[in-house]
């Protein structure tokens, strides 16, 4: 599984692609051959797959009980506005404009990588939602991080 690394800033041109930047790029090597996947966030920002990542997640979803109303909103609501994005040769993407209305994205965009996840952020809420950092956040880690969540490697 990738793990991605970085933030990067970035602007849409007036026909709402984006380029990718170099340092990103390079993580992402099977890109260009296999595409990638963009989808809404849980947050009002957008989320990033490879599509090897994007296919372990249908899979997953695929396995729950579409039996359940409850697992089927989920499916719905998570899956909404799911679409490829392809490079094009000057190494950019096309956000799809729905995509782009639902994160208020206009022109100023963080790309903030999660693990196995690129996040995709109107610049402003970005900094919003960082200038609302807890108070206290070696508390939030502990409460998260500690009390044997995680073994620590020993």
């Amino acid at each position: 599984m990738a793990h991605f690394l970085g933030e990067f800033e970035c602007k849409l041109d007036v026909k709402g692609r984006m380029m990718i930047p170099q340092g990103l790029k390079k993580q992402l090597p099977e890109a260009e051959r296999e595409g990638l996947v963009i989808n809404r966030g849980f947050e009002k920002h957008l989320v990033i797959y490879t599509r090897k990542e994007w296919e372990k997640i249908v899979e997953d979803l695929s396995k729950l009980n579409s039996y359940e109303k409850k697992t089927r909103e989920f499916i719905r609501y998570f899956t909404r506005g799911a679409s490829e994005l392809s490079l094009d040769a000057a190494g950019r993407v096309l956000l799809p404009k729905n995509l782009q209305e639902y994160a208020g994205i206009k022109t100023d965009v963080v790309l903030a990588c999660q693990f196995n996840k690129i996040e995709v952020w109107a610049q402003e809420a970005y900094d919003t939602q960082l200038d609302n950092e807890p108070e206290n956040f070696a508390r939030l880690a502990e409460e998260v991080m500690g009390g044997g969540r995680r073994v620590a490697d020993e």
